[in-house]
């Protein structure tokens, strides 16, 4: 990316819908109401020929004591820090208001480039507006509107001198070189490509999900190394799943946090909903989720169905306990954790339970073992002789039932996919075949082939036992010799 645009305002100006403008996507929430967003939000924006990092911020609140709105504009004044554009939105069916006015001051002094923008600026409701932005002392303001569309293109000319001028820069600091090779060439060998499951183009992708004031977001600032997140005693702070690339002790990983995810009868207010479904579909993209849970109250029913639900989208999973600094019998605890979680969870059974404190940082180290060895188990391959050998014994162990006097045979098994682990069992009647069963050859593989949390796919296929040739005519001799004429002496 050439730069970074961040985009700051007041509350409520429209800055979550540019931000989606920019990106393409509906990644940002968006609702009537003010202060939606709280956290930064970071995206790759295209504009014509234009690539930049996008960054949306939380609206600027004149609040500087340690509230939430002061937490939150201490985040946005960090975002306006580390970018290199800063675009200043405003109402301009508002005007300007003594907030503005403010802030428009603090970016004088803080920004290294202001761009101002008066956003909404669709019909003649909006002139009166755009002729006072002027007054704000930051040059031409551009009409913008977010929701429509309108007036990209002198964004677009206001950001491409600027452009410009960062792509010079990058290019005199660039170091020389005399052969580039991309990152396959480089790992090729004599032997072909080394496998790379894990690259910077591809991280890991792990999901946070638990319930409100578990830790979610404090955990990730302790694995990012810095406070990204906004975090704080208040249950429900974050709303958005915001994403944040990091290597993790050498793994590239991307790491989404969501938010608190409460009982759905009490999820009333619109804007939870949203929250709640965006962290959904977090876990529905990720490949390891981390359930976070309060070591005070572990194991509580929403905690069960966010790990059930994560299980039944086929995630690898790994449990992980927080709060673990401030308890006191830990060993007692920990044995009480691991019964519990064996006998609530029996579909995760094995499953990596970790214990961690996201405030002091204390069993990451754990935490990130656990992760790699869910993901390894995750996209483990059996290789049909083994599962054959392996379904023999099983069927010799304890053969499969008989109803209604039918028996059924299990003839044939092989690995039809990963990610996760998903089997194949050629057999007959297998409308008939119980569940037990199928738990039984179920747990079996988890235990014998070092398959333990992970979810595993068990699909039977029925094949018939019927003789493919009963029922045929049978050739008759002489018409064969006819047709294929006498044979030569």
């Amino acid at each position: 990316m050439s730069f970074t645009l961040a985009i700051v305002g007041r509350p409520n100006v429209g800055k979550s819908t540019l931000f989606n403008r920019l990106v393409g996507k509906r990644l940002a929430l968006v609702d009537d109401q003010p202060g939606v967003t709280r956290d930064l939000r970071e995206g790759d924006a295209r504009l014509a020929d234009l690539r930049f990092t996008v960054i949306d911020t939380a609206g600027l609140e004149e609040a500087t004591d340690e509230s939430l709105q002061g937490r939150m504009r201490k985040l946005t004044e960090r975002a306006v820090d580390m970018a290199d554009i800063c675009l200043f939105m405003i109402d301009a069916r508002v005007g300007v208001t003594p907030t503005d006015e403010v802030f428009a001051e603090i970016l004088r002094k803080r920004a290294k480039h202001v761009i101002l923008a008066a956003n909404k600026g669709e019909g003649s409701a909006a002139d009166a507006g755009v002729i006072e932005a002027w007054g704000l002392g930051l040059g031409e303001p551009i009409r913008l509107s977010a929701e429509h569309g309108e007036g990209l293109n002198d964004l677009y000319l206001h950001l491409m001198p600027l452009a410009d001028g960062f792509a010079e820069r990058a290019a005199e600091d660039a170091p020389e070189v005399d052969v580039t090779l991309d990152e396959d060439e480089a790992e090729a060998g004599e032997d072909g490509p080394v496998l790379r499951p894990i690259t910077e183009a591809k991280p890991l992708q792990i999901a946070v999900v638990g319930r409100p004031n578990a830790g979610k977001s404090t955990l990730i600032n302790q694995i990012l190394g810095e406070d990204k997140m906004l975090t704080g005693p208040e249950a429900g702070i974050t709303r958005d799943a915001i994403s944040s690339r990091t290597s993790w002790e050498g793994t590239p990983m991307r790491i989404f946090d969501t938010a608190g995810m409460r009982k759905k009868a009490k999820v009333q207010d619109k804007l939870e909903k949203l929250s709640v479904s965006d962290g959904l579909r977090a876990v529905k993209f990720a490949e390891v989720v981390v359930v976070l849970l309060d070591a005070a109250i572990p194991f509580e029913s929403q905690d069960l169905r966010i790990a059930d639900l994560a299980e039944r989208e086929g995630r690898a999973v790994v449990i992980a306990v927080n709060k673990w600094d401030i308890e006191e019998d830990r060993q007692g605890k920990l044995r009480d954790l691991k019964e519990a979680f064996d006998r609530l969870l029996p579909q995760l059974r094995g499953a990596p339970l970790v214990t961690v404190s996201a405030k002091t940082g204390r069993g990451l180290d754990r935490l990130h073992a656990a992760v790699m060895k869910a993901h390894e188990v995750w996209n483990r391959r059996v290789s049909t002789a083994q599962l054959n050998r392996w379904l023999t014994g099983m069927l010799e162990q304890h053969p499969p039932p008989a109803p209604q006097g039918k028996r059924i045979k299990l003839r044939y098994m092989t690995q039809a996919k990963t990610r996760p682990p998903g089997f194949v069992v050629m057999c007959s009647h297998p409308d008939k075949l119980p569940a037990s069963y199928s738990r039984y050859l179920v747990n079996g593989l988890r235990e014998d082939f070092d398959m333990p949390g992970t979810p595993i796919r068990l699909f039977m296929r029925g094949q018939s036992d019927k003789n493919p040739f009963k029922g045929r005519r049978k050739t008759n001799a002489g018409a064969l010799t006819k047709h294929l004429g006498k044979r030569p002496k």
